[in-house]
């Protein structure tokens, strides 16, 4: 192995050094993501969310910081109202802050404790963790995916397949 390789360790790529101590010689690992005994740093990087295909193909990659919204906006398939969901990344996970809708219909919290806002109903839910969040998109729901203030087409960026969010960092 020559001075200043790369080799693949766990899904990363990781410098290698060799250094003469003496009489020995050592080999050093050198990346932000493998620390001493071979783990890996859950500090490196900074929290991206990281869109992808049922293939696996990602489609986006997004820094999101704690305060970063990342919402879900839709079309309801019988109510034909837009749906808004909130999430937000929280320790490599998305966690839902609320849900907004115009109307009550099927799989819409019709029962929860909601507020009315601007003419919307506004669900503010228990916070629920989700490490990975599948989507399946569609061509009447058309969903969008809105990052802060960057708006995607989810949907047509995908074949209006089924997508999978998660949050890494990177």
């Amino acid at each position: 192995m020559a001075f200043g390789s790369r080799v693949p360790v766990e899904g990363r790529t990781v410098a290698v050094a060799a250094v003469a101590v003496g009489s020995v010689l050592a080999v050093l690992a050198i990346s932000a993501g493998v620390g001493l005994g071979g783990a890996v740093d859950a500090v490196a990087g900074e929290p991206t969310l990281v869109v992808t295909d049922e293939n696996g193909t990602e489609l986006l990659t997004e820094p999101v910081g704690d305060e970063t919204e990342i919402a879900i906006e839709y079309t309801h398939s019988v109510e034909k109202t837009p749906v808004y969901d909130v999430y937000v990344a929280d320790d490599g996970a998305l966690v839902m802050t609320r849900m907004e809708f115009s109307s009550f219909g099927a799989g819409l919290p019709s029962q929860a404790d909601v507020t009315e806002r601007d003419g919307r109903y506004v669900f503010d839910p228990p916070a629920t963790r989700h490490e990975t969040l599948r989507l399946k998109t569609g061509s009447v729901a058309d969903h969008d995916l809105v990052v802060g203030d960057e708006r995607y087409d989810v949907a047509a960026m995908s074949g209006y397949g089924a997508v999978e969010l998660t949050v890494e960092r990177r």
